[in-house]
């Protein structure tokens, strides 16, 4: 029983021991401007930081069914992980469903997620104009958008996602915004 108990603890305190030396040996170095550029990625409720590029749910459809169908199934219900099709009432069920169409609460942050996380085997290998377009595509079998409306970083920001209303922004550090 000892022995059980003595390899994690050892793991530990040699895991805690390495980022010690790390901070005290001056280990490692910090970011460059351009290397940090390149990780930083993310896309705001105002998406402000979004690329260039486009694409409409047509485009779309083509990408979802090579790189999006395996797991999210056919029109986005039905595959083994999250269901992205969904109403704003599926969230008084018990327990409530969430989907991109019941739940997500900007368009801009749909962007950002599929862009950083899908596909699930492979995240990030999207090219921009295939993530606007899958984007369109999720947007439009939930009824938000019309089959030929184009993505960009014009249109996206004003896509009026069903249940904005039902998030409130964290209003700390918004003065003068």
């Amino acid at each position: 029983m000892q022995k059980r108990r003595t390899v994690p603890i050892l793991l530990v305190s040699l895991l805690a021991a390495q980022a010690l030396a790390a901070q005290t040996y001056g280990l490692g170095r910090p970011l460059t401007a351009d290397e940090a550029r390149r990780v930083d990625i993310t896309i705001g409720p105002e998406g402000r930081e979004l690329p260039e590029g486009g694409g409409t749910a047509a485009e779309g459809a083509q990408v979802y069914e090579v790189r999006c169908k395996e797991c999210h199934g056919d029109l986005g219900v039905g595959g083994d992980h999250a269901a992205l099709i969904g109403f704003p009432e599926q969230l008084k069920e018990a327990p409530p469903i969430k989907t991109v169409g019941s739940f997500w609460p900007y368009a801009t942050t749909l962007f950002d997620y599929t862009r950083r996380a899908m596909p699930f085997e492979e995240p990030g290998t999207l090219s921009d104009d295939h993530v606007y377009a899958v984007t369109a595509y999720v947007l439009h079998l939930n009824g938000i958008i019309e089959e030929d409306f184009e993505l960009n970083r014009e249109t996206l920001p004003d896509i009026k996602m069903p249940n904005r209303e039902g998030f409130v922004r964290d209003p700390r550090g918004q003065e003068g915004k």
